[in-house]
């Protein structure tokens, strides 16, 4: 593997969400760099971004900020190696703190194939209602 880590999300990339609480709160806010907007989902669970990416990648961590109090706990990180028809297959379990910070989240790299696709699924939220804020999703690897 070769090339320095950097930002994989690109204007290129595809992204697909479960549900959006009202267009204020859009999926377009996820990427956007602005601290102040945010995603959010309606409730219920399971929730998921789906991200489908110009170009194979080898992604390296993933980096995400929650509203606390409405936060993924438990994630599944699901990945396909082509978007054409995506066979997803689970790569890692993450699971997220209830707090307002950036977090960031190492994936495993041994033995990971160049991917297309990425899926976080969140499985559990710290709100009640399964709903889930983000204010901020990076993913990091190499191009």
């Amino acid at each position: 593997m070769s090339g320095a880590v950097q930002s994989l999300i690109t204007s290129d990339t595809k992204i697909k969400v479960s549900s959006i609480l009202d267009k204020t709160v859009g999926k377009k806010h996820l990427t956007d760099g602005n601290p102040e907007t945010c995603w959010t989902s309606q409730q219920g669970l399971p929730q998921f971004i789906q991200l489908v990416f110009p170009e194979a990648v080898l992604p390296r961590r993933i980096v995400l900020t929650f509203q606390g109090g409405f936060v993924g706990i438990q994630c599944v990180v699901e990945v396909a190696v082509s978007s054409a028809e995506p066979v997803w297959t689970t790569w890692t379990h993450i699971h997220p703190q209830d707090v307002n910070r950036r977090q960031i989240f190492e994936l495993p790299g041994e033995a990971q194939d160049r991917i297309q696709c990425m899926r976080l699924v969140f499985e559990r939220s710290s709100d009640f209602f399964g709903r889930i804020t983000i204010y901020e999703l990076h993913v990091e690897g190499v191009l």
